[in-house]
Order: C-alpha cells, then sequence, then structure tokens
C-alpha cells in the first residue's frame, strides 16, 4: 500500500536540516523502488526556504511506514515538530494509471 508522509519541521531548522541532508538522502536510497517520490516542502515567496518534507512510499504495513518514518535521520535528529502518516491511493495522473 502506498502512504504519504507529512513532516513539518520545527522553526528555525535550515541549518539543522542541511547537516543532516546527506544521511537523510542515503536513508531514503536505502527504500529502493520502494519509495516513489520525496522532497522538501517550501515555503510560499520570493526566496523558498525548505520547512518540511513529502514522502510517497509503498510499505507493508501502517507499522513499517511508521519504522520507516522514525528511523529517518531527519526524525531523529530532531528536526520535526509534526509527522503525519496517511495510506494513499493514486486516483487521477499519470501515477494512477500504473497503479
Amino acid at each position: 500500500m502506498l502512504y504519504v508522509i507529512t513532516c513539518t519541521d520545527k522553526a528555525n531548522s535550515v541549518d539543522l536540516r542541511m547537516s543532516v541532508r546527506p544521511d537523510h538522502l542515503a536513508y531514503l536510497e536505502t527504500a529502493g523502488d520502494r519509495l516513489k517520490v520525496a522532497g522538501p516542502l517550501l515555503s510560499i515567496g520570493e526566496d523558498p526556504k525548505p520547512i518540511g518534507s513529502v514522502i510517497i512510499i509503498d510499505a507493508a504495513s501502517d507499522a513499517a511506514v511508521q519504522l520507516f518514518a522514525d528511523n529517518d535521520p531527519y526524525a531523529t535528529a530532531g528536526l520535526f515538530e509534526k509527522v503525519e502518516i496517511k495510506p494513499w491511493k493514486a486516483a487521477v495522473g499519470v501515477w494512477a494509471q500504473s497503479e
């Protein structure tokens, strides 16, 4: 099943995010083709800054996706103020055609 992990960074945490980013990216690579898409949420304005993350991943269970989210280096470094995990199903669009 596909899940969306939506994470909101703590205030004033861009420096922490950037310092942990290489470990976070390496961790995402361990998911292989289970990882469908991932990237930062950005602030609105002329100079957008990262303010969170979105990950769409195929996981075997609620417990498996929770474990994946909990072990993300961003999470273990204390970057996130809030993490939400929801099952997701593509309904329309290019991605929906392959699901």
